[in-house]
């Protein structure tokens, strides 16, 4: 291959942490009420402490269409998830790793454990609004696409459907279980299994999302739900860091230099994070890429943009739910189809003749209630922060993670006349309005997250390597990194080593210059690091 792969595995990675401990089951409902549930009020409730679905065949309890109880407690990736149901006529199913339709308040899509009053579907794996039926009872399945084609291969059998319809029980309670590991999933029916399933359709699977209980449209139905609670498994979060071509010189646009102190930090996190560099831009093999949970790109933009050529190929990865981040000059594409994957991505984008890129030193002192944010420190640092972005409108889920108001001297001299001349990057009279009228605060990180799981983040800054020698500059990346997996983000942020200057200067493109003065660098280290105590 004429890139180059730098693999930043770690043996500490055979381990994974997470957010409780792998042998800590949580209970999802508390028996009296419908907390962090939310569903149709005309449908569901709790009656003689469960939870109770009931559908009717006229008024507002009549369906035209499925209608889901949405578990609102956080998105789930891998688990074993544990109930006991009860069903009278009609059929359910138990949503899990699944997305809200736009179109219907209440309407999932998804994974899920089908059951019924029926002889026929319990215990399958039915893709609700994605894909259709994905294994029969008793059948083990790979579901792969070829040549663009979705198919479902069987396997194996597993067991005869009628045997284990023999092991449910009528009108009565039933123990589900249902296990999600990576991209291989199982079903169970008081212990009996009824699927076996390997997702390898890499176009579609989905890593994580939201779990939902079903009551279906059709007959008048109850169903209930008792005992549900969930553990979390260990998991891998596999991170893909895109450094851009040498570009500016020694000690700015480190793409490479940058993309592996961030890898080495989150290798080192143990919280089972495998992150890959890969140099000078697009990788060859972009295969690399199918397994990834989340996608960093540092890279110079704009027309150059590596990503410019392969939108068709993004927009596969975005329908995923695969995670993006962009920093700094990485956050510039040009304005239309290109801006566009960036809006519907990550929320935002650098837009010449809207946006500009000056050097200046911000003032961060607020953080919004958000695991970015989580462990990082007000600081200050200078860099060249761009600011008037572009973002997607006011519903799109932004939210504002780096903010400060840009001094005067950014766009004009203390006697009026413009600090640059207005062009696609420099100035332009609508920033200036915002800035020395409005006195708008802008931003320069944020992170949205999408209805379909998936979660983007953009930094505006990064152009002096130097700045990952920050502490809180660069806890909030890696943070971000991690959130973008789906990973969990640690109460004190993800933690890393503060580089040495000797650290900071390894892996760059560039030769050391004659001039470089290693002392001007250990000072700002030990300023940063006094500015913490």
């Amino acid at each position: 291959m004429r890139f180059q792969r730098l693999c930043l595995f770690l043996a500490a990675l055979c381990v994974a942490t997470v957010s409780a401990n792998a042998d800590d089951w949580v209970s999802l409902f508390d028996g009296k009420t419908l907390e962090n549930w939310d569903g149709d009020p005309n449908i569901w409730s709790v009656r003689d402490g469960v939870i109770t679905g009931e559908t009717g065949t006229e008024g507002p309890s009549k369906l035209s269409r499925n209608t889901f109880i949405i578990w609102r407690g956080g998105e789930v990736d891998n688990f074993e998830l544990e109930l006991e149901y009860k069903i009278v006529n009609g059929n359910s199913g138990i949503q899990y790793r699944s997305f809200e339709l736009p179109d219907a308040k209440w309407g999932i899509g998804g994974y899920q454990a089908d059951f019924e009053a029926g002889d026929t579907y319990s215990g399958i794996l039915y893709g609700e609004a994605f894909r259709g039926i994905l294994a029969q009872r008793g059948q083990a399945t790979e579901l792969i696409r070829q040549d663009g084609k979705f198919e479902v291969k069987e396997t194996a059998k597993i067991g005869e459907t009628e045997e284990i319809q023999s092991k449910i029980k009528k009108e009565d309670w039933n123990k589900y279980r249902i296990v999600a590991d990576g991209y291989h999933f199982q079903h169970f029916i008081n212990e009996v299994q009824t699927i076996d399933v390997t997702d390898n359709d890499m176009q579609d699977r989905r890593a994580a999302g939201f779990l939902a209980l079903q009551a279906h449209a059709g007959p008048a139905m109850t169903v209930q739900f008792r005992d549900i609670r969930l553990k979390q498994l260990p998991t891998s979060k596999k991170v893909a860091l895109i450094a851009g071509k040498k570009s500016h010189g020694y000690g700015a646009h480190e793409h490479r230099a940058g993309c592996m102190l961030l890898g080495e930090a989150l290798n080192s996190s143990n919280l089972g994070i495998e992150a890959s560099v890969y140099t000078n831009g697009w990788p060859e093999d972009d295969s690399v890429l199918d397994s990834a949970d989340t996608i960093v790109i540092y890279t110079d933009g704009g027309g150059g943009h590596p990503f410019n050529s392969k939108l068709d190929r993004l927009k596969a990865l975005e329908k995923r739910g695969i995670g993006m981040v962009c920093l700094h000059y990485g956050v510039e594409v040009p304005k239309g189809a290109s801006g566009d994957v960036f809006l519907d991505w990550t929320g935002g984008y650098f837009e010449a003749d809207w946006s500009v890129n000056p050097h200046w030193t911000a003032n961060y002192t607020k953080f919004p209630e958000h695991p970015i944010a989580n462990g990082v420190k007000p600081f200050r640092i200078h860099d060249e922060w761009y600011y008037h972005m572009r973002f997607a409108g006011d519903d799109a889920g932004i939210i504002n993670v780096l903010t400060d108001l840009p001094p005067r001297s950014t766009l004009v001299k203390e006697d009026g006349s413009l600090a640059r001349p207005d062009g696609p990057h420099n100035n332009n009279p609508i920033v200036r309005k915002a800035i020395l009228e409005d006195k708008l605060p802008q931003t320069m990180a944020w992170a949205r997250s999408r209805k379909d799981a998936g979660r983007g983040f953009g930094l505006t800054g990064g152009h002096d390597h130097w700045n990952w020698g920050n502490r809180d500059f660069r806890t909030l990346v890696l943070n971000a990194i991690a959130w973008t997996a789906h990973a969990n983000v640690p109460t004190n942020g993800v933690a890393s080593k503060d580089p040495t200057v000797a650290d900071l200067q390894a892996n760059q493109d560039y030769d050391v210059p004659g001039d470089f003065n290693p002392a001007r660098i250990q000072a700002m280290l030990d300023e940063w690091a006094a500015a913490r105590k």
